[in-house]
């Protein structure tokens, strides 16, 4: 693997076919690190409410959750003070969990994932930590691009706020 760029140099691509996600040089074919992921189990598309992942340019708008354990829950966009165990689990069966840290995707195209009925920043897809019982690699989410929680940590650290993200069939 090729030594790591600054932050400002590398880009993110999510192939939905593949179930993998790429941290690539920005300006080049250089690929830096690749990590399997878990996209909508409804499959690609863009309106609200349909429970899909939306496809094309994207950016990170913000980074959330510097700092935080693996597995501590956020409900919200904030921490709940909670970390993640079959326990919890249990006791709270139909959450959508999200944990660690959140990459919250901005669409870039009017009219296909920014504005309207379409925008992903409003229908708060992410890329976030899911439970390690999770699945890796085959659709399970409601929308977000799900992501073993240490794979999470090691990205976070390497995009910043405007890393651009191209989400692929």
């Amino acid at each position: 693997m090729a030594p790591l760029p600054n932050p400002a140099e590398v880009t993110l691509s999510i192939s939905l076919q593949r179930q993998q996600l790429q941290l690539r040089e920005r300006n080049g074919t250089e690929v830096y690190r690749c990590y399997p992921v878990s996209s909508a189990l409804n499959g690609p598309g863009e309106q609200s409410g349909s429970g899909c992942t939306p496809r094309g340019a994207h950016y990170i708008r913000a980074r959330i959750g510097a700092g935080l354990p693996s597995n501590a829950v956020l409900v919200g966009r904030r921490p709940s003070g909670e970390i993640y165990s079959p326990q919890l689990a249990a006791a709270h069966p139909a959450r959508d969990w999200i944990l660690t840290r959140i990459l919250w995707l901005c669409g870039l195209e009017p009219g296909r994932n920014r504005g309207g009925t379409v925008d992903s920043q409003r229908r708060y897809i992410y890329i976030h930590g899911t439970p390690d019982s999770e699945p890796m690699g085959i659709p399970r989410s409601h929308g977000c691009i799900r992501m073993r929680n240490e794979d999470l940590i090691e990205l976070f650290e390497l995009v910043r706020v405007g890393t651009p993200v191209l989400i692929e069939e």
